[in-house]
């Protein structure tokens, strides 16, 4: 195929909708709603000490409200994932919206720290789980050959929300204290509700299917519909498995570095603004590295699971080297290994994510992404802890950093169990399987995506026209 034929035909599907057109909308519209959620959630360590302070409670239980809201937010993603292939992407998305400005709305009223893990944590982290899994899949089922590249683009939100957020954040409190800077995030929130009223809905007939009156009562049959829904077959898939358990176990260490790279740099001798400078150059490169990563991995040259194993254990082997960095005393040493993780940190993210379709299919990619966060919630939720409960034996963090990047050196050999993964090309990903058809109910945006070429034809295509 010549460049020329191959260009026209790229210009012709663009038309039609991937890789172009409104799928650049959508892009904007993830940038804000992720910017509006993982954030947001970055940036809520300002409150803490104001919290410390009004309810005189311990660090410890303070801590449980930006937990119960980052395990809410995973914990429903296959709730939003299942509303989504059962009803209406569009509402799923902007009910989440409101439901995240309502928990923050409510928790300025707060009188007590059960008032907070109700309303910032449980009620904006359904809101959050109804919005982020979603929005993920809506941008992946617009776009095919620049997939990555988006999803990189749309993932930098997350790191320059958390600058802008963070002094944004200080300024409200200071200005209107806690309770008026909690009823001002509430309102920013609002802003995802139009974000998923741009998620555009295909139309679908409204005419209701003839079902069996005893069908429709059987317990069976709803049991069924729940399972399809939450693409629960995929939990006896083994591409599909073994990934998940990859993701999970590199889940473990991933956060340990924004936890306390901070602390140690400080227990390593240096100033507090030499410390904080430290991760904040971690989280500039991190934003190159979603960045970069996308559009390379976009250029076809290599598979996204090779690339996503590669970053994968550079990561963890950066992140081994923290401790060791810093053990001469060299703030030099310790700034280029913390932007070195930073970068490859940011790299397999938006990969994480790219890969699976390639293990599912399109059209089973928001049941997917749904479980993945569900199952990898406690990994995430682990890290931490294992990591200060090694700081408090040892006395120091070599241990932590080192457990941890050992965690993301096991998961990528994990991912060299997967079927076909010293194969050149990406298999064909397993069909559904299952007795109800899903056809009519598949949210639009997936639906669109069955009728398009497949990503492996569109990689022969490209290199057949080099």
């Amino acid at each position: 195929m010549s460049k020329s034929k191959q260009r026209s035909e790229s210009k012709a599907g663009e038309a039609e909708g991937p890789d172009g057109g409104w799928g650049w909308v959508l892009l904007a519209a993830m940038f804000i709603s992720t910017s509006l959620v993982f954030g947001l959630m970055r940036s809520l360590g300002i409150f803490f000490v104001e919290f410390v302070h009004y309810f005189e409670e311990s660090a410890q239980a303070i801590s449980w409200i930006s937990s119960t809201g980052l395990a809410a937010q995973q914990f429903f993603s296959p709730l939003g994932a299942a509303l989504c292939n059962a009803y209406n992407t569009r509402m799923v998305v902007m009910t989440g919206g409101f439901l995240a400005a309502l928990g923050l709305i409510l928790a300025s009223q707060a009188t007590c720290l059960v008032h907070l893990y109700l309303t910032m944590g449980l009620i904006s982290g359904l809101g959050w789980g109804l919005v982020f899994s979603p929005m993920v899949a809506t941008v992946m089922a617009n776009f095919t050959r620049r997939r990555t590249l988006a999803l990189g683009l749309g993932f930098s939100s997350i790191g320059l929300s958390s600058f802008a957020f963070n002094p944004l954040f200080q300024l409200l409190v200071e200005t209107y204290a806690w309770r008026g800077a909690l009823l001002i995030l509430g309102g920013l929130s609002l802003n995802i509700v139009p974000c998923g009223a741009l998620i555009r809905t295909q139309q679908q007939s409204k005419a209701p299917e003839k079902v069996d009156s005893q069908s429709r009562s059987s317990c069976a049959d709803v049991l069924q519909r729940v399972s399809s829904y939450l693409e629960l077959s995929l939990l006896f898939e083994r591409p599909y498995v073994t990934y998940t358990l990859g993701i999970t176990l590199f889940n473990v260490g991933y956060f340990v570095p924004y936890f306390h790279l901070v602390a140690h740099s400080r227990l390593a001798g240096f100033s507090e603004y030499q410390a904080a400078f430290v991760m904040s150059a971690a989280g500039a490169t991190d934003i190159l590295g979603r960045i970069l990563s996308g559009w390379f991995s976009d250029l076809g040259h290599f598979r996204l699971i090779h690339l996503l194993s590669v970053w994968t254990a550079l990561a963890g082997v950066f992140i081994m080297l923290l401790p060791v960095s810093s053990l001469t005393g060299s703030y030099a040493a310790l700034m280029v290994i913390s932007m070195l993780y930073g970068f490859c940190s940011g790299a397999l993210t938006s990969l994480a994510f790219a890969v699976v379709p390639k293990i599912v299919g399109v059209e089973r990619t928001m049941g997917g992404l749904g479980l993945l966060q569900l199952i990898e919630s406690g990994a995430g939720l682990l890290g931490g802890p294992l990591s200060g409960f090694l700081k408090d034996i040892t006395g120091n963090y070599v241990a932590s950093f080192m457990v941890a990047g050992s965690f993301l050196l096991l998961g990528s050999l994990t991912m060299v169990t997967l079927p076909h993964y010293f194969s050149r090309t990406d298999p064909p990903p397993p069909q559904r399987r299952s007795l109800v058809d899903k056809s009519k109910s598949l949210h639009p945006e997936l639906q669109q995506m069955k009728s398009l070429p497949s990503d492996s034809n569109n990689q022969t295509a490209q290199h057949s026209g080099r």
